[in-house]
This record gives structure tokens, sequence and C-alpha cells, in this order.
């Protein structure tokens, strides 16, 4: 395989997401962490591996900047802090890192932005459950189907690919998209 040969199977993979994938529940999720965020209402983002390298480039764009200069989102990654991911997973467990993380930041109105390639991270899928429970909006960001996260979810964005490589590219464009669309609306 060569680079371009490459570049071009990724390409068909974004065209088929860009005809599968279902505007209303991402303009719904769009919307719905615009005015959490706009409130001052905390927008939580976690995810695994990869994933997790996703929820702290969200954060990093909404509490920095995208493309437009405005002020500071309340945006949280809860991948991003060594000392309680390895404190909590050695003390207790690792299938509660995220959601003990809920607990400590959750506010009624908030959202919690979910990511996982295959939908069925445990640890993602408990976070999920514990921000619907402090009625906080669960929205997940997966691969085909939804996994185990699709029933936990308030609204689920789920690409239209089973391949690891396809959906993190996916994955990079939707939430680019998120973030473009937030920033444009606060600006207003």
């Amino acid at each position: 395989m060569t680079i371009t040969t490459y570049l071009e199977e990724s390409a068909q993979s974004l065209m088929r997401a860009a005809g599968a994938l279902a505007d209303e529940r991402v303009d719904q999720a769009i919307a719905t962490m615009t005015a959490a965020l706009d409130a001052g209402k905390p927008m939580l983002v976690c995810g695994n591996g990869g994933s997790a390298s996703d929820a702290m480039h969200i954060t990093g764009e909404l509490v920095g900047r995208f493309l437009l200069e405005r002020r500071a989102l309340n945006c949280i990654c809860l991948a991003s802090n060594p000392a309680v991911l390895t404190a909590w997973s050695n003390d207790y467990d690792y299938e509660t890192v995220f959601s003990r993380q809920v607990e400590a930041y959750a506010q009624d109105g908030g959202v919690l932005f979910g990511i996982s390639t295959s939908g069925n991270s445990g640890n993602v899928v408990k976070a999920l459950e514990t921000a619907r429970a402090l009625n906080m909006t669960a929205i997940g960001l997966t691969g085909e189907g939804g996994g185990k996260m699709a029933p936990v979810c308030d609204i689920q964005i789920d690409v239209p690919s089973r391949s690891t490589p396809d959906i993190q590219q996916i994955h990079l464009c939707v939430y680019h998209y998120i973030c473009a669309e937030i920033e444009r609306r606060i600006v207003g």
C-alpha cells in the first residue's frame, strides 16, 4: 500500500460517513453542548487510549480556542489527571475511574461526552450512567451500532465503520465540526 492509496481509502471512509451520519443527532449534540457551556455548566469528556487523546484534544480546543477568539469554556478531560487515574485505579478499580470524576464535577444541566471506537469501554459506559443519574446529558461518539454505550446515551453519534483506524479518523472530523459549531454559536 502507498500513502496515496491509504489517503484515498481514508477519503472514501469519510465520504461514506458524510452520507450516513444523522445530521439531527449531531445537531442535537451541538445544541445541547452549546447550551450547557453557554450557561457555564461543565462539559466533561472521556475515553481510553486514542479516545483519551481525542478527549484531551477536544478539551484543548474548547478551553483554549478552535478558530474564533472567545472566552474560555468549562470543558474538563477526565483522562488528563494521572494522579486521579492511577490512585483511583490502584485503590479501587479502573471501571469506575471516570464515573468517580463525574461525581466530583457533575452539575445539573451539564454534559458528559464519552468517546469509544467500539462503544464497549466499561469505564465510559459507567461514566455515562453516572452522568444521567446526576441530571447531566450523556452524549456518546462511537463506531457503528454504538455498542454498550448506545442504551445509556441520551444522544448517540455512531459513525458507519467497524474499523478502529477509520472510526478514529471520522471521529476527528466529527469533533472538529462540533468544536467549530459550538464556538460559532457561542460567539454568535
